[in-house]
């Protein structure tokens, strides 16, 4: 284990009134008014359960149909009495396809995201290729797929895995009204993300021999900058493929993550700051609580 540098880490208190001399101290109002909470107030079964609270629906784009990427499969809530959504594209890793990430889609569209699981160009495509793509399919998402009414182009974030978590910092990098970033076991030569103001959990796997995370993910983790939300959740015992089957600590951890930054939604802090204390999942856990500060 690499020593970080010191992060400020606490406890997330309960968003409650308190009356200190006789005065009512009311939470942020922002908290009880945010128009991007989508879905009940979570708990802890509700964001590690195999499908939230939302009725989804697929939909497939052909490679043809589309350019800077390889097409992919779009999984979104069916309701929309709720207004839009935000949204995630997540790619691939190396010589891998979307169908191994075909899992992580509809578990994160259930949860009140619209969800676009994408082929690369090629499947050799190196991370800052696969950036690019990301960023591609992201722009084709919100400006000319048959769902785009469903989504908020103001609220996207991108994740992957592998040389595709390493794309997801590489976009991160480049466009930063990204509003959340989330790379899995991410690989890439560049090791400085210095740069990146967009709230960043990266999830690195103890005994990943193919991006071992002394020389990818910790050092990823340091180079973000100190004003930039961030997180370092690495998995027990785990290894480099461990994000291509169904994982409930990175479903989990991502769906908080990506309700807290992409809706706004402060009730999901209370999974991120401590984060997931006492999971044997977990082997290590560091964030730059309190978030969005």
């Amino acid at each position: 284990m690499s020593p970080f540098r010191t992060r400020n880490v606490v406890s997330l208190f309960a968003a409650a009134a308190l009356t200190v001399g006789g005065i009512t101290l009311i939470p942020d109002a922002k908290a009880a008014t945010n128009e991007f909470e989508r879905g009940p107030a979570p708990s802890r079964a509700s964001i590690q359960a195999a499908r939230g609270p939302f009725a989804t629906q697929q939909v497939t784009v052909a490679r043809g149909a589309v350019s800077g990427f390889g097409g992919g499969d779009i999984v979104f809530p069916t309701d929309t009495s709720a207004g839009t959504f935000g949204a995630v594209a997540i790619a691939p890793g190396f010589t891998a396809r979307r169908s191994s990430m075909a899992w992580l889609a509809p578990r994160l569209a259930s949860q009140g995201f619209v969800v676009f699981n994408i082929d690369t160009l090629t499947t050799s495509d190196q991370p800052a290729s696969r950036g690019r793509q990301l960023l591609a399919a992201l722009d084709f998402l919100t400006q000319r797929s048959s769902v785009r009414d469903r989504v908020d182009p103001t609220r996207l974030a991108v994740m992957g895995h592998s040389m595709g978590g390493g794309g997801t910092l590489e976009a991160a990098n480049s466009r930063p009204s990204i509003q959340a970033a989330i790379p899995l076991t991410p690989w890439d030569l560049n090791r400085t993300f210095g740069r990146v103001q967009v709230p960043t959990m990266i999830i690195g796997a103890q005994r990943d021999t193919i991006a071992p995370v002394r020389q990818h993910s910790e050092p990823f983790f340091e180079s973000l900058p100190d004003g930039t939300d961030s997180a370092y959740l690495e998995l027990a015992g785990a290894s480099h493929f461990a994000p291509n089957i169904p994982n409930t600590t990175i479903a989990s951890n991502s769906v908080a993550w990506l309700k807290r930054f992409v809706d706004d939604d402060t009730r999901y802090e209370q999974f991120l700051c401590p984060g997931p204390t006492g999971d044997r999942a977990v082997s290590q856990f560091e964030s730059s609580c309190p978030l969005g500060d």
